[in-house]
């Protein structure tokens, strides 16, 4: 019998002109600025799995730490025979460790950076032929709207939700806000028990935040450059990675680490009839990371229709990992 093959859905094409719209503003904005969402071709994907191996790079290593200690209270909450929708699933590891103790009836990747995602999913239905995985190259920062026949499934089952990694940092408040609003929909949509599984990080020192965003080995500094080639490639501009380095700064009023990429030098960058002056030490804003505190987390879950809220944390009190029904 050949083995199970995971199934595929790549909606994320029908949004290419829409990419392109918003690069070109935002290239041509003051200041300018790159959406986050675009650091993920599969160069990108690659580069952020290395960083997560960093020894400054804590929150990786601080969430797994948190889902091994408390996993008995934590699974505890996980609806059984559930579908799981994992939002930026990437190499799909961080929902791979939770299988050892609770395994879903069917499991859904969801990531932007459909190629890298498929060959991530073929690997781990090898490993787990029992479940039945599902695989969707989809922008859920702007829609978080399924196949129809993949929705008939979400209504029939308990649905459990994972956004592990902290990627929620990368909203406004306000945006967080109206994505954890369209998480609490899709799990209304499932049977009774469904739930959000989240890992956020928390405010600290700020020592600590901008080392992990500027590591000694320049593996975050590639990782950012690496959005230029893809804004050529999407664009047709004539960005020159060696034109820019990396930097990264903690913005203690807005409680967020920013990135960006700063001209070493005057210079010009073209594209598609457009074109845009940037001055020695003008920078690109391509990312932001909010951090939050248990308590700002907690009263934006429960805004966003959420109850029965529970939290777990590391020693330090770095990281955490909120359940949400």
């Amino acid at each position: 019998m050949p083995p199970q093959e995971p199934v595929f859905f790549d909606v994320s094409q029908e949004n290419k002109d829409t990419d392109i719209e918003a690069l070109s503003q935002g290239l041509l904005a003051h200041p300018a600025t790159l959406s986050p969402k675009y650091f993920y071709d599969a160069m990108g994907s690659v580069l952020f799995d290395a960083i997560t191996l960093l020894p400054e790079y804590y929150p990786t290593r601080t969430e797994h730490h948190i889902l091994v200690a408390h996993a008995h209270a934590i699974h505890a909450q996980l609806p059984k025979q559930a579908t799981w929708v994992d939002l930026g699933a990437g190499s799909c590891q961080k929902a791979a460790h939770l299988f050892s103790r609770t395994l879903p009836a069917t499991y859904v990747a969801v990531d932007i950076s459909s190629a890298y995602l498929a060959n991530q999913l073929k690997d781990l239905q090898a490993q787990h032929p029992q479940v039945n995985m599902v695989g969707v190259g989809m922008d859920f920062s702007q829609f978080l709207t399924f196949p129809a026949a993949l929705q008939q499934q979400l209504s029939a089952h308990p649905v459990l939700t994972l956004y592990l990694g902290s990627s929620l940092g990368n909203f406004t408040p306000t945006e967080a806000l109206s994505f954890l609003q369209k998480i609490a929909a899709l799990c209304q949509q499932g049977q009774p028990g469904s739930g959000l599984l989240i890992g956020i990080d928390l405010v600290k020192e700020t020592h600590t935040l901008e080392r992990a965003y500027a590591d000694d080995l320049g593996v975050t500094a590639a990782f950012n450059l690496n959005v230029l080639r893809r804004v050529n490639h999407l664009l047709g501009s004539d960005f020159d990675v060696r034109d820019w380095q990396h930097c990264a700064r903690f913005n203690t009023q807005a409680s967020r680490i920013e990135m960006h990429l700063q001209a070493k030098h005057d210079l010009l960058v073209q594209w598609n009839g457009h074109q845009r002056h940037f001055n020695q030490g003008e920078t690109i804003h391509t990312e932001n990371s909010y951090k939050w505190s248990i308590d700002q987390f907690t009263d934006q879950l429960r805004a966003a229709g959420f109850s029965s809220i529970q939290h777990w944390t590391d020693p330090l009190v770095h990281f955490a990992v909120f359940w949400a029904q």
